[in-house]
């Protein structure tokens, strides 16, 4: 029988979970990209993360033929960009200052992280599209992660920028 949709989205807004933005870019050039809460590593040798990408995304088509995509681990001064392109806007990139990666991705301004990736594998994953991407360059930035739980946007309150977060 299994759970409804809404039992599942509900169960699972119980995870806190950091948030991405993935960019790649369409046959023209034209950068593009997406929000993306679904982001986790898979592999250090080699080092591998996965992305999940809903299939009615406008983005989809070009991060698959594209072959290539970033990752974008937001900063807690970043909810705007992200819920930006969490939308069905057009031109998500209008205003956004941004530059190309090493791999000529769209590589925006002030993430926490960022992660040049060339895709090596992708898979049917219900009503997404999980693609595997093997990382060709790495970049970080100051700052604590944005944060997304229960529906709602988030920042860190006890670990900081200096600790670990285990006890002593």
């Amino acid at each position: 029988m299994g759970i409804s949709q809404e039992e599942f989205r509900h169960t699972l807004s119980h995870f806190a979970s950091g948030v991405t933005i993935v960019t790649t870019r369409e046959a023209d050039g034209r950068p593009t990209g997406l929000t993306a809460a679904a982001f986790t590593s898979v592999s250090l040798d080699p080092p591998l993360v996965l992305v999940c990408v809903d299939r009615s995304s406008n983005s989809l088509a070009a991060l698959i033929a594209y072959g290539r995509f970033a990752v974008h681990i937001l900063a807690d001064d970043q909810e705007a960009l992200s819920r930006r392109f969490a939308s069905k806007e057009d031109n998500k990139f209008s205003g956004v200052s941004f530059a190309p990666g090493k791999l000529d991705l769209p590589i925006l301004d002030s993430a926490l992280a960022v992660l040049e990736c060339r895709t090596v594998h992708t898979y049917d994953g219900g009503d997404h599209t999980i693609f595997v991407g093997e990382v060709e360059a790495a970049h970080t930035g100051q700052g604590s992660p944005l944060l997304y739980y229960r529906g709602r946007y988030g920042r860190l309150a006890t670990l900081g920028q200096q600790g670990s977060g285990r006890s002593k």
